[in-house]
């Protein structure tokens, strides 16, 4: 009989631990399970796993550890006659495991990085450490997406253990081999130009502001450098703001979120993730993938995946904004370069982060589980 797995996730947008689910659900073996999608908001991510066939529910919360949904989440789960239950990031994690807990049912966190960090305040960061030990002690199996995380967890946690499965990616969606659409014709972006693409949440965690302040600089050495901007979130007026002030507009160019990526990693040249933290980015290994140099912070998550100067190029987040300007204009400039890093990066999603493989590596899981077998490392 076909064991039902409750995927649960924290919002319907597309992020990282959503594009995962999607890879995940949409690569199972469905004679041996049956998915069942369970988000704490609406969004384009849910409408796909909807024109997938999944069964899917949306019980609307922007809050972690909310009291007042885990009733709900409990009907849903007896309603849905679940089997397995499996969360995906903190804030899903925290309304769903105390209602598999008060069932009887299994229950497996996925790590898509931790929600503690350096920058945020003493007692954010002390509430939220202490939501990701409760969260991880009381898991049947906690699976970390990287090393980086496992490592992090086990220097905080006492007694922390976990399974690390590197999130995959479909090699058969993100393939430069493939026809695109032409999104610079569409955008208005001049075809002779070196495109630099940020595709990220506008949020101080990205770095969107210190890119454009990058660009800049490099603008002024590289005249054919254009910088796309896609994505949406709290600093995007600011970023609009900063483009205007350094009068580069007609050199930046701005789309809100889109799920057509492919055809804009396409139509890119050069790709850029600065952030402060990672756990273990989707976007980067979908641009490797497609074949794309890329310049990434110097930060754990990304160093697992990009070796400097060998399949993309580690800036460091001190002076980061001469960092990525080097990077640019070096990288505008030196086509052999670039070539070398596509070539590279490509092998390395090849041989590290295939999707399949990722799936195999978790619904081994999901037996061992259905057996009743806890023990898993």
């Amino acid at each position: 009989m076909k064991k039902r797995i409750l995927e649960s996730i924290r919002q319907g947008l597309i992020g990282g631990g959503e594009t995962h689910l999607l890879s995940l659900v949409e690569n199972i073996d469905k004679s041996c399970f049956e998915p069942v999608v369970l988000s704490f908001t609406d969004g384009p991510m849910v409408e796909r796993a909807k024109q997938m066939g999944l069964e899917t529910k949306v019980i609307h919360t922007e809050k972690p550890f909310d009291i007042f949904t885990w009733g709900k989440v409990r009907e849903f789960i007896k309603e849905s006659k679940i089997d397995i239950l499996h969360a995906h990031v903190t804030r899903a994690a925290s309304n769903t495991l105390r209602p598999a807990r008060s069932l009887n049912l299994p229950f497996i966190y996925t790590v898509h990085g931790w929600s503690f960090h350096d920058d945020q305040s003493p007692f954010v960061r002390r509430f939220r450490m202490w939501g990701e030990q409760w969260i991880t002690s009381h898991s049947d199996v906690n699976i970390s997406v990287s090393v980086a995380n496992q490592q992090t967890g086990k220097h905080y946690f006492r007694g922390f253990d976990s399974v690390v499965i590197p999130n995959g990616i479909d090699q058969r969606k993100f393939n430069p081999d493939r026809s695109f659409k032409d999104i610079r014709k569409e955008i208005g972006i001049p075809g002779d130009g070196i495109l630099v693409l940020f595709m990220a949440r506008f949020t101080n965690h990205k770095q969107p502001l210190k890119v454009i302040s990058g660009f800049y600089e490099a603008s002024q050495r590289a005249p054919l450098l254009r910088l796309l901007m896609v994505g949406e979130g709290d600093a995007k007026q600011e970023a609009l703001a900063l483009v205007r002030r350094l009068g580069i507009g007609d050199k930046v160019f701005f789309q809100d979120f889109r799920i057509d990526t492919p055809d804009v990693l396409a139509a890119s040249d050069i790709f850029v993730l600065a952030s402060l933290w990672e756990g273990l980015a989707f976007s980067l290994r979908e641009a490797m993938s497609m074949g794309k140099p890329v310049v990434a912070s110097r930060v754990d998550g990304n160093t697992e995946v990009v070796k400097h100067m060998e399949n993309g190029w580690l800036v460091g987040l001190e002076g980061l904004e001469k960092n990525l300007a080097e990077a640019f204009v070096t990288l505008s400039q030196d086509q052999g370069l670039r070539e070398k890093f596509q070539e590279n990066a490509k092998a390395t999603i090849n041989t590290r982060y295939n999707a399949v493989t990722m799936t195999r590596k978790t619904e081994d899981i999901y037996h061992k589980l259905a057996r009743g077998n806890k023990n898993i490392s």
